[in-house]
């Protein structure tokens, strides 16, 4: 399995605005690299998992665990807020999302 490319960029998210949590500065995405220090994106590559698996060791969420829509690269910490909850701290400012999971 491979991510879906499409224009020379590969899709890695479903969300629109506001309904992702690094809207709000509470995920990240990576790439694993190849031998070479190259993006492989090729999802059979056991970098994903080990990734996935250090991610998780620290308290991340891991998009590779979601069961509709797998995204290797995704990592989120949410510290329980819900992304309604993050919606309604965002005209605060992002310190605001940040405070209730700090």
């Amino acid at each position: 399995m491979r991510l879906r490319r499409n224009r020379k960029k590969y899709i890695v998210t479903k969300a629109k605005g506001g309904q992702s949590y690094h809207n709000f500065g509470l995920a990240f995405d990576i790439v694993v690299l190849d031998s070479l220090g190259k993006a492989d994106w090729d999802t059979n590559h056991p970098g994903w998992k080990k990734a996935g698996d250090l991610g998780k060791s620290v308290g991340l969420e891991w998009g590779g665990d979601w069961k509709s829509f797998k995204d290797l690269p995704h990592f989120q910490y949410t510290g329980g807020l819900t992304l309604e909850e993050c919606r309604e701290l965002f005209p605060s400012g992002l310190e605001a999302i940040w405070a209730k999971v700090a």
